[in-house]
């Protein structure tokens, strides 16, 4: 199985070479180039979207949860299917449009006279909020290599970091592209196989799956976790409120701003549904069927373990279900959604940095190949901050996408789409989705969260939109936008 893994780790880092090659200016550094294929693109930006969070975070809410984690894979699988469905064509031609290559540029852009003041606040809500993201997918590193090869967290953290800041500076888009487009083929495959081995291993062994579920806990079968009323209506909003966070995140909105075409853009739609609907399914049959075996007695010497932490069900069941060689595959799989959310994450911070922050307060424009060397520099930054972080940080890796998903998704994504769909949005109102998006889920997930049962995906996206509106109507635009 360590073969399997050394072996998985250089082919990654030998293709981001390889591809990379080519990467001589700041352009491709940053959004490719327009080098690749709708479909490489939606690849790419399932490989991104479904991180640690998807292969132990959600696998993990699944065992612990049972069937009512079906709310929360519902409202990501409807957030996927709208970004690709209504924004992605939008995003496009936006972006060709106004010659941009971030998300905060389009903002920018979009209000001629306030580029910098959009530009530089965006950029810092990324970086804030990417940090946590990315300690997130190193966390979730640390636990993979741990359970796999018992290894100390702290090297698995360092190791599974190292190799994603390596290739991100040596090609930045291009070689995250790259090395996105094979480990959504891993990561797909750990999806649908593992969960078709464990139902053969269940079916051969006689196991009933929907009584043993009942006797280990009835409310795993509760749609609501046994809630009625208000109690159930919150439960079944919270979950869908992830869909709400993907509007804004611009790991994924990058991968359409860099689309070719509409054709493109019409083939890459369906692939990255058809890809997004197996992933799901495939995360919470897992832990539907991690609960099985451990009633059953096949994963009872890891018992203290999963009673410490749930989100370590598919490594375990893994480790003791299948033979070596196979398990280093999937476990591969498990390793290749977070090296891949990382990586992604990476390049857009060190990009926004020097997009959005440096190009706007240096006084003079820098050229392309010094902006490129800037950018693999800020990329080393960001990864050696993300690391420290997730040595220190406690919360799990659901808890801290949670809170990175619900600020980005909160600040951007009611600004991005009321810039694509309203045409009365005004640069007021863009500052008041950024500001109230940022403010509204610290505090929410802080002071709020508890005493209202709600999430703060949810409290804060609707608190941003709002602003935004109202800051627009109060304060509307002087000129028609014509952009």
């Amino acid at each position: 199985m360590l073969v399997v893994f050394i072996l998985y780790l250089v082919f990654t880092v030998g293709l981001a070479w390889w591809y990379s090659r080519g990467a001589r200016t700041n352009e491709e550094f940053v959004l490719g180039g327009k080098r690749f294929s709708g479909t490489a693109l939606a690849l790419s930006e399932r490989a991104t979207g479904e991180s640690a969070w998807l292969l132990l975070g959600l696998t993990g809410h699944a065992y612990a949860e049972g069937i009512s984690s079906i709310w929360v894979a519902l409202g990501c699988v409807i957030g996927i299917l709208f970004i690709w469905m209504v924004m992605a064509r939008k995003l496009r031609f936006q972006t060709e449009q106004k010659g941009v290559m971030t998300v905060p540029g389009l903002l920018g852009k979009h209000f001629p006279g306030a580029e910098k003041q959009l530009g530089m606040l965006s950029a810092l809500i990324i970086v804030f909020f990417f940090l946590f993201y990315i300690a997130a997918q190193f966390s979730g590193s640390g636990i993979i290599l741990q359970k796999t090869f018992n290894l100390d967290p702290v090297w698995g953290i360092i190791i599974g970091s190292a190799v994603v800041t390596l290739y991100c500076m040596m090609g930045g888009f291009i070689a995250v592209v790259v090395t996105d487009v094979f480990q959504s083929i891993l990561m797909i495959f750990t999806l649908v196989v593992f969960p078709i081995i464990a139902l053969f291993i269940a079916a051969n062994y006689h196991l009933p799956v929907v009584q043993m579920l009942a006797e280990a806990d009835p409310s795993l079968l509760s749609l609501t976790q046994m809630k009625t009323g208000g109690a159930a209506v919150l439960f079944i909003l919270s979950g869908l409120s992830w869909a709400l966070g993907y509007t804004g995140q611009p790991q994924l909105l990058s991968r359409m701003m860099a689309i070719r075409s509409d054709q493109e853009v019409r083939r890459a739609k369906w692939v990255a549904a058809i890809w997004t609907i197996l992933a799901y399914i495939g995360a919470i049959l897992i832990g539907l069927f991690g609960i099985v075996f451990f009633k059953s007695g096949y994963l009872s010497q890891d018992a203290t373990l999963l009673a410490k932490d749930a989100e370590r069900i598919l490594p375990v069941m893994v480790m003791s279900l299948v033979n070596p060689i196979l398990a280093g595959i999937l476990l591969s799989g498990v390793i290749s959604a977070m090296m891949s959310t990382a990586a992604t994450e990476l390049t857009v911070s060190s990009a926004s940095i020097t997009e959005d922050i440096y190009s706007n307060v240096a006084s003079r424009k820098a050229a392309s190949r010094k902006k490129l060397w800037i950018n693999r520099i800020l990329t080393l930054s960001v990864g050696l901050v993300a690391i420290i972080l997730a040595l220190y940080m406690q919360d799990t890796v659901y808890g801290l996408v949670s809170y990175a998903w619900s600020g980005i998704g909160s600040s951007f994504g009611p600004a991005l789409l009321l810039m694509l769909f309203w045409k009365r949005f005004s640069r007021a109102g863009a500052f008041a989705s950024l500001i109230s998006g940022t403010a509204g889920t610290v505090i929410w997930k802080n002071f709020l969260l508890e005493p209202t049962a709600v999430s703060e995906r949810l409290g804060s996206f609707v608190f941003a939109f709002a602003m935004a509106v109202l800051f627009s109507l109060l304060f509307p635009e002087k000129s028609k936008n014509t952009a």
